[in-house]
């Protein structure tokens, strides 16, 4: 069916292009960009091209963004939606780099009925309706195959945050059963709690216990940086990724 939207992003992609030199180095600094096939790096280039014409990155403290970094940032964020398409990101504009580590200020009222304002240096944030924010020293850490990936992460709170908070709970597609996510998720998110409790190791970042939101983010970046792992220690919940993401190790997702 004709679009307006789909018929102007043809022509940004018609009109628009980055040299090859600068993509092609914006890639050597994201490993798993070589288990791509020719059809795959095609759609990721051209989700890279609509993202950069419908997100502003911006650069703050100083950070000046070069060709290749934006492309670099731009390449890790569309990879989650490489399956999915740039709509998955609709209703947001920008995304805002700080040098390295920043520091957020958050308020909240305690069970007491206090009120406290903590500030603590991040390495990503992501706001309901708003920017996302990275740190471009934590950027340069992605891709090692070590789970860790703050774009995919803060990224994945955007895909979350599309029906309302961040909770876990994304929108599901309609061949997936929600309950079954519901207790794929609550289980492994209860073993990793009762792991972290009792001393065990956990083979996950052990941030991922600290609400449903971040287990779902922090499962996502493993999902894309270190698959096996995933699945060896999570294989339900790995399934339900590769079902949402509709990918399977940077492939189509399989009927496995």
């Amino acid at each position: 069916m004709w679009s307006l939207r789909q018929w102007r992003r043809r022509r940004v992609l018609r009109r628009t292009t980055f040299p090859e030199r600068s993509w092609r180095k914006a890639l050597a600094r994201i490993p798993w960009a070589r288990l791509l096939d020719a059809g795959a790096e095609t759609r990721l280039r051209e989700l890279v091209t609509l993202f950069l014409h419908e997100k502003r990155i911006e650069g703050v403290q100083g950070m000046t963004l070069t060709e290749e970094a934006r492309l670099t940032i731009a390449a890790h964020a569309c990879l989650p939606i490489l399956n999915l398409g740039l709509d998955w990101y609709e209703g947001w504009t920008s995304v805002v780099v700080y040098p390295a580590q920043f520091l957020a200020k958050h308020e909240y009222v305690d069970e007491a009925g206090v009120a406290h304002v903590e500030r603590r240096p991040l390495s990503g944030e992501s706001w309901l309706g708003g920017p996302v924010i990275l740190s471009w020293l934590d950027v340069l850490e992605a891709g090692e195959a070590d789970g860790y990936n703050v774009v995919i992460h803060e990224f994945a709170h955007k895909l979350d945050m599309r029906n309302g908070d961040a909770n876990g709970h994304p929108p599901l597609h309609r061949d997936m059963d929600r309950a079954a996510w519901a207790a794929d998720f609550t289980a492994a998110y209860a073993s990793l709690q009762a792991q972290l409790d009792s001393g065990a190791e956990t083979g996950l970042d052990p941030y991922a216990a600290e609400s449903p939101a971040e287990f779902f983010a922090v499962t996502s970046e493993v999902f894309f940086e270190a698959p096996d792992a995933l699945e060896e220690i999570y294989p339900r919940v790995y399934r339900q990724l590769a079902a949402f993401y509709r990918q399977d190790r940077l492939g189509p997702a399989s009927d496995r």
